[in-house]
């Protein structure tokens, strides 16, 4: 199926301080936890890349905060009008023959971590989500656990010794991303990242988000948007 879409705004709501929820319907491919959708702004050559929050029955919800003139152009838009966008785009997260997995959200991170939790959920697979956000007003729901103010890395530790994953995943600054990568490294746990980055494009052409990668020990260049959002975390060059 293509991947430029027209699609119809059901709702468009604010659900924190600074947050919003928009739900689109489409009929697109099916949509998977980890891919995104670029939306086309009105008077603006580049689109703005969304994290799918979740998918279902041709309705896709992706969460946004307000940054700047793209996203208070999408904040304008109310239920009935059209909106252009691509996808479904980027890749997946990898959750076969896993039994627990311990996922990790920080601030608007949280997005793609709800949408994997539902799919886990289904699965019957053992999960764990932890969030952290900058102040009580920023809260969005859907976690197992919430961190105010402080770092939800700082909770790592006692997370592994409650759940003992198989794996990690997690979403959102690349500081966070890094840390956990690390921590994942340290205790031999599996660890996917979904990386957040400006895009222009969104389908790898422009390769304005290239991100280094070591593969078996060769330095390579990958695309966010093509290439990811998701990554082995152990492979990531962190560039901080």
């Amino acid at each position: 199926m293509k991947k430029n879409h027209t699609g119809i705004i059901l709702n468009n709501e604010k659900i924190a301080k600074g947050t919003y929820k928009l739900v689109i319907e489409s009929q697109t491919d099916k949509m998977h936890p980890g891919q995104f959708i670029s939306i086309l702004c009105e008077n603006k050559t580049l689109r703005r890349p969304f994290s799918v929050c979740d998918y279902e029955d041709d309705k896709i919800t992706v969460l946004y905060k307000i940054k700047g003139e793209g996203t208070n152009y999408i904040k304008s838009l109310s239920a009935g009008e059209k909106v252009d966008f691509l996808g479904p785009l980027g890749n997946t997260f990898d959750f076969d023959n896993i039994n627990s997995a311990l996922l990790i959200g920080a601030g608007i991170g949280i997005a793609p971590m709800l949408f994997l939790k539902k799919e886990l959920d289904k699965k019957g697979v053992k999960n764990f989500l932890v969030t952290g956000f900058r102040e009580k007003e920023e809260i969005l729901n859907g976690s197992d656990k919430t961190v105010i103010g402080g770092s939800v890395v700082d909770y790592l530790d006692e997370l592994k010794e409650k759940l003992n994953p198989d794996i990690i995943y997690s979403c959102g600054p690349n500081i966070v991303l890094k840390l956990v990568s690390e921590f994942g490294i340290k205790n031999n746990i599996k660890t996917q990242v979904s990386m957040e980055k400006t895009m222009a494009c969104s389908i790898g052409v422009c390769r304005g988000c290239v991100i280094e990668i070591n593969k078996n020990g060769e330095k390579i260049n990958k695309t966010v948007c093509k290439d990811g959002p998701v990554f082995w975390g152990n492979e990531v060059i962190w560039q901080i």
